[in-house]
């Protein structure tokens, strides 16, 4: 599995984990939702700055969102 991958599988994880649909994170990252959609699905190259705002939103540690599981 790719990084892309991996960020985005955890991502989808805590999000459902959290009940919160891609709107809202979407919302509460500042990122539109079909960006989103594209990070989940390791299509979008995330920058460092998106990376940490969902990481935020999420209510996690960065190191949360890159770690393979």
């Amino acid at each position: 599995m790719d990084f892309l991958a991996v960020v985005g599988a955890n991502v989808r994880a805590l999000r459902e984990a959290r009940g919160l649909p891609q709107d809202e994170l979407a919302h509460l990252a500042g990122i539109h939702v079909t960006y989103l959609s594209g990070v989940e699905t390791g299509k979008r190259n995330i920058s460092m700055n998106v990376l940490e705002r969902l990481a935020l939103a999420l209510r996690v540690p960065e190191t949360d969102l890159v770690i393979r599981r």
